[in-house]
């Protein structure tokens, strides 16, 4: 996976081209991620922090990065995102130890990129 702004960057035309050809499709899509990451009984920085791990698993570094960043917006803390990947990690095996320390990576930037 390339750092987290080559991959904003890469999927950034692909993603409003796409958007323009099915607006309705993106736009419920963005109400569901909306009301699945509002804060409720869990707190929206354990649900990044969920979703970060299933990105993981699946292996998409869009999503990772999406999660990753989500997880700093989230105040999510460095050691926890290291903890959820140790989840990944149980849960999917040898790639994990690949992709977790991926997301790690992810969520290093995205904390330096809010310093900046």
């Amino acid at each position: 996976m390339e750092h987290m702004d080559e991959v904003r960057e890469e999927l950034r035309q692909p993603a409003l081209d796409l958007h323009a050809l099915i607006p309705d499709v993106m736009k419920g899509y963005a109400a569901l991620s909306g009301a699945a990451f509002a804060e409720g009984e869990l707190s929206s920085g354990v649900k990044e922090m969920m979703a970060l791990v299933i990105a993981v698993t699946r292996e998409c570094d869009g999503c990772i990065v999406a999660h990753a960043r989500g997880c700093a917006r989230a105040g999510v803390t460095r050691q926890q995102v290291a903890e959820a990947m140790g989840v990944a990690v149980a849960m999917n095996g040898g790639p994990g130890t690949v992709w977790g320390p991926r997301a790690l990576r992810s969520f290093d930037e995205a904390i330096a990129a809010r310093k900046a």
